[in-house]
């Protein structure tokens, strides 16, 4: 029997590419899946496709009284919660710096950032009356190295390390274990749309980040804790 089954997992940022090849592989491993995102229709359309075992929330991951209320209601229904895969995030290339806006900086740090502080500080106290739990965040290969054109995206996912970094010190004797991934290039038709002229080779699948993602959110990684684990696939 899978160390999985009947676990509760809420993935935030369900309906996208890593959201959805994540919440795949945990469906097979008898999970029952909180899957959380603002766009409902998606959120049906993927709940519809993995089967009885997943239910969906919609959800304004940057609202933190709306996160607080979808955490609520989904401990609720099921009665507890043991892990939180925080996908939420996203990307856009901006301009130097000093014409960035004060809106492009809060729309990164808005949706890499903010949504896995709200995420996490809404679920911990539930991981904490569990007896403990699994958090794993998602920041980027972006994050450990500045780029021209993309400092908001590269400081909130350096924020994600740092976040994930601090969440692993403060609960490490509650049996709730932290930990994040950074990904390199993620091999989606968005990104290939984009990047037309690259080598998809050297890129990594979601189904692959979604395995080290399940790697972390089981019994095997019970002694990894505060970890950015580099996920980059050939490149």
């Amino acid at each position: 029997m899978s160390e999985f089954k009947d676990k509760v997992v809420i993935i935030t940022g369900a309906n996208g590419n890593l959201g959805t090849a994540f919440a795949k592989k945990m469906a097979q491993k008898g999970a029952i899946l909180a899957l959380v995102s603002h766009e409902k229709a998606l959120l049906q359309t993927l709940k519809q496709e993995i089967g009885q075992q997943a239910f969906d929330f919609e959800c304004n991951l940057i609202d933190s009284e709306a996160v607080n209320a979808c955490y609520q209601q989904i401990h609720q229904q099921f009665g507890k919660i043991d892990i939180i895969a925080n996908i939420a995030g996203g990307f856009t290339m901006g301009p130097l710096l000093h014409n960035t806006e004060d809106k492009d900086w809060n729309f990164m740090m808005d949706l890499n950032a903010r949504t896995v502080f709200n995420s996490c500080r809404a679920a911990i106290p539930y991981l904490l009356e569990n007896k403990g739990g699994k958090i794993v965040n998602v920041s980027a290969r972006a994050a450990k190295e500045g780029k021209a054109k993309m400092a908001p995206y590269c400081a909130s996912k350096a924020a994600v390390i740092t976040l994930t970094e601090s969440l692993a010190a403060e609960y490490r004797f509650d049996n709730i274990n932290v930990n994040c991934i950074l990904p390199g290039t993620i091999d989606t038709p968005q990104n290939r749309e984009d990047m037309a002229n690259a080598d998809f080779s050297k890129w990594v699948a979601p189904e692959q980040l979604a395995d080290v993602i399940l790697f972390l959110s089981s019994n095997a990684a019970i002694a990894v804790n505060g970890a950015a684990v580099p996920v980059f696939g050939k490149s």
